[in-house]
């Protein structure tokens, strides 16, 4: 096949919807996109791999070369919902705006593989002497299922992996962890006139965001890192809903809160502090409490400041690497035993909002420093990979 242009690329990954939400109702396949990338991967020779991770759901390794060590260039192929009524250009089309690419996906993240393309191409009359491969997951922005399915595979990916997340070009070495669980309180209803007659579930669970509180305060004495902009963690209590009427004693409450734990925090450590705290308010106040996440835990993602992957992104970018407070799926690489870094051309502050672009100035440095990262890696590998 004739590939098609850069422009043309990123243009067709737009216009490929691949919404991923939690509300059915806006779910879509991601299949479209997955067999763009894997009709191009293949034309140049790239050997494509496609994991049916969920009804629907795709992901896609495509590798060229072979053997240990080498370079993995990620990115998910999903995007968030979208209000078109707030959109002052289609989202699902390319659009150069003062220039700017706007469209859907255009930041975070789908036109990065247009990038990875556009600089692999004038390398792969080389030998290579370690393999890139180019990872496109699922459902990052909703239940991370494509790269949570990866780390349970444990299937040994590359020694380096650079996720293209927006950072403004900016080697990024940590983020926070997320959280998100829930607390469903059953107490007994009865007439608000005698509280023998009940147990509220709305006392109970007071006393609950007491503990909550409490936790807070001593996680955040615990644990700092002045590289966060945050440098604590947090514990945001997002909403409560409880009860029906004044004059009834509140026989259910419920509460979702979001934690964002530093690295070093383990959630299941997170978890267990949380448990242990809340089983004598269910004694204390005779309701029961059940404690469960509303989504799997994405973990904390630290990669040590020393490591060849973090020295060499700072000498190519002239920026020192750093820390973001949103997550990746950059701990599901690290399971896999890669060196792993977040550096992509985006900005984060437009990701998720009505008009999300990327800068035009950005594509040319972007295929740059992704070709110095592809002969570093998989040209010319240092004495300190392992050879094929």
């Amino acid at each position: 096949m004739n590939l098609p242009s850069f422009k043309e690329q990123f243009a067709a990954l737009i216009a490929a919807p691949s919404v991923s939400c939690t509300q059915a109702h806006w779910d879509q396949t991601n299949r479209a996109v997955i067999e763009l990338l894997s009709s191009w991967l293949e034309s140049l020779g790239f050997a494509c791999e496609t994991q049916e991770v969920t009804p629907g759901k795709f992901n896609l390794l495509a590798s060229y070369g072979s053997g240990p060590g080498g370079l993995v260039l990620a990115g998910h192929s999903d995007t968030v919902p979208f209000d078109a009524a707030l959109w002052q250009t289609d989202p699902l089309r390319l659009t150069e705006v003062d220039g700017r690419w706007l469209g859907l996906g255009s930041c975070d993240m789908k036109g990065f593989f247009a990038l990875i393309i556009e600089a692999v191409q004038p390398l792969l009359d080389q030998p290579f002497k370690q393999p890139l491969l180019i990872l496109a997951t699922c459902d990052e922005e909703s239940s991370m299922s494509g790269a949570r399915a990866l780390a349970d595979a444990g299937r040994p990916l590359g020694r380096a992996a650079v996720i293209g997340e927006p950072t403004g070009l900016k080697p990024i070495r940590m983020h926070k962890g997320i959280m998100m669980e829930r607390i469903d309180i059953l107490g007994q209803s009865g007439h608000s006139s005698d509280p023998s007659l009940g147990h509220s579930a709305l006392e109970a669970m007071q006393a609950v965001m007491g503990e909550l509180q409490q936790l807070r305060r001593q996680w955040q004495a615990e644990y700092h890192n002045p590289q966060f902009t945050v440098p604590q963690p947090t514990l945001n209590l997002g909403c409560i809903h409880g009860g029906d009427n004044p004059n009834r004693i509140c026989g259910q409450c419920s509460l979702e809160f979001d934690l964002r734990p530093l690295p070093g925090m383990q959630p299941e450590v997170l978890r267990g502090a949380i448990q242990q705290r809340l089983k004598p308010l269910a004694e204390q106040h005779q309701v029961k409490i059940d404690y469960a996440p509303l989504f799997p835990s994405v973990p904390p993602f630290e990669q040590a400041a020393d490591a060849e992957l973090v020295r060499l992104a700072e000498r190519l970018t002239g920026h020192q690497a750093a820390a973001v407070a949103f997550g990746t799926e950059a701990p599901y690489l690290q399971q896999l035993g890669c060196e792993t870094l977040v550096l992509g051309p985006g900005d984060i502050d437009c990701a998720h909002q009505p008009g999300e672009f990327l800068e035009m100035s950005r594509l040319e440095p972007t295929v740059r420093l992704l070709r110095e990262l592809i002969k570093s890696y998989c040209l010319n590998p240092s004495s300190e990979q392992p050879k094929p």
